[in-house]
């Protein structure tokens, strides 16, 4: 019942157990709320509620794992409309959310799976996360940054079948630093192809009239991601014992099966989106990253 409207009835429980008191809503106000209010008594929702939405349905999309390609473009057209309706454009927000861990939901880039190419070794993608931590003693703006992916070695001659294997984490531990950056609406005004997004569909359709925005702009505010290549941690640890070459392989297979921003932090250009729930990330490429906030007490 609460996925109705896009997400709205999440919204309004999320509303009315906010553990600060000025992020709760009033009683007034959740009798108004789009959620109760259902199409007998349409009311316009508000900006909040439109970002809410568009976020809701970019992950349920994201977590049927059906990638065709119409799903792919809707999914990509939900993500440019969040980067649009950033909340938190300002460096100073970024750097208040940053911090903790984030689990990599779907990326607008190349996937490439196991299916069809039949490598070896079978290697599976677990889950993919990204760390931003304060650095300790650090007067700038600088965040230790980690990506750790999980895989599992699965036996090559019954691995549709057999998804036990041996379990393994790829660790990449870099720092970043945070500074005010621009990306283009418009292909003529980015000098490169990563600092821009060339989405015509903004102002039309539902999403587009509930924004009530009559003009794209011309750039939107971002978050720059500085990554210092030199000093970077690479580290992969595997719950057996590999030799040199089979180790090398198992590297390479997790590196074609997940985004290279993941493992070459420095790809990284920007950050477009950011809440208390999800964040956007542009790669150099100009691939979104769409992150979604983990509680490290629930993992495994």
């Amino acid at each position: 019942m609460l996925d109705r409207h896009w997400g709205a009835g999440w919204n309004l429980l999320a509303l009315l157990l906010a553990t600060k008191s000025d992020k709760r809503i009033s009683c007034v106000d959740a009798l108004r709320h789009p959620f109760l209010c259902g199409p007998k008594w349409r009311i316009s929702p508000t900006v909040n509620v439109v970002r809410w939405g568009l976020g809701s349905t970019a992950v349920r999309l994201a977590e049927d794992y059906i990638y065709g390609h119409h799903q792919r473009r809707r999914l990509a057209y939900f993500i440019e409309l969040m980067e649009v309706l950033n909340p938190n454009s300002s460096t100073e927000n970024w750097l208040r959310l940053l911090p903790g861990r984030w689990c990599l939901l779907y990326c607008t880039g190349r996937h490439i799976g196991l299916t069809l190419r039949q490598p070896t070794p079978r290697v599976l993608i677990s889950d993919a996360f990204l760390t931003f931590a304060e650095a300790p003693e650090s007067v700038d703006p600088i965040l230790s940054l980690t990506s750790d992916i999980g895989f599992k070695i699965m036996p090559e001659s019954d691995w549709p079948h057999d998804k036990s294997g041996t379990e393994g984490n790829l660790s990449v531990t870099t720092s970043a630093r945070i500074t005010p950056g621009r990306i283009y609406t418009n292909a003529e005004d980015g000098k490169e192809s990563s600092s821009r997004i060339t989405s015509s569909r903004y102002l039309g359709g539902k999403w587009g009239k509930a924004a009530k925005m009559k003009q794209l702009p011309a750039s939107l505010p971002t978050a720059s991601v500085n990554v210092d290549e030199n000093d970077v941690d690479v580290s992969m640890s595997c719950g057996s014992t590999l030799k040199v070459k089979s180790a090398r392989k198992v590297l390479q297979e997790v590196r074609t099966q997940t985004p290279p921003e993941m493992f070459d932090l420095s790809k990284i250009v920007c950050g477009t989106y950011i809440d208390s729930r999800l964040m956007v990330l542009r790669g150099v490429n100009g691939s979104a990253l769409l992150f979604v906030r983990s509680n490290r007490t629930s993992d495994p």
